[in-house]
């Protein structure tokens, strides 16, 4: 489950569908297939404002389509959310979908990758605070040793 998230899209599926979308959006009329699978490959893109537009795009069809995609749309922007570190956004997005359909399994897996990540990030910023607050002593203790040297 976990390589949900490190998914990456090709180069060439990404080119592909944003042809058809770019095409579609030129003559004034893109389809929700066409928006949705565009926006599929860019939430799994390795670049975040590729993901971040495609997070737009999702956020767009949910606003604007009928009940029967919704479902997918909250699966991807939560994998979206979670790829670009809005772990808050991305458990908002799961807990939507359980409403929806709250004994499928892969969203309840989802959730616990997401928290898993939310733990392991949060206990990495208390260690580098930590150590900033290691070095800042350090500095000092240095600084009080150079005063009384002299």
């Amino acid at each position: 489950m976990e390589d949900v998230l490190d998914e990456v899209v090709s180069s060439e599926d990404l080119k592909k569908f944003e042809r058809v979308y770019n095409e579609q959006l030129h003559k004034g009329e893109v389809t929700q297939k066409a928006q949705f699978e565009y926006a599929w490959c860019l939430v799994r893109s390795r670049y975040s404002a590729d993901i971040r537009k495609g997070i737009i795009l999702l956020e767009e069809l949910f606003q604007t389509d009928s009940a029967e995609g919704k479902r997918d749309y909250l699966y991807y922007l939560a994998i979206g959310n979670a790829r670009i570190k809005e772990y808050n956004r991305a458990l908002q997005y799961v807990r939507a979908f359980l409403q929806i359909e709250p004994s499928n399994q892969q969203v309840q897996n989802l959730e616990t990758l997401i928290k898993k990540k939310m733990e392991k990030e949060g206990m990495l910023g208390l260690a580098v605070a930590g150590g900033t607050v290691i070095i800042a002593a350090a500095l000092l203790r240095l600084g009080l040793s150079l005063l009384r040297i002299r």
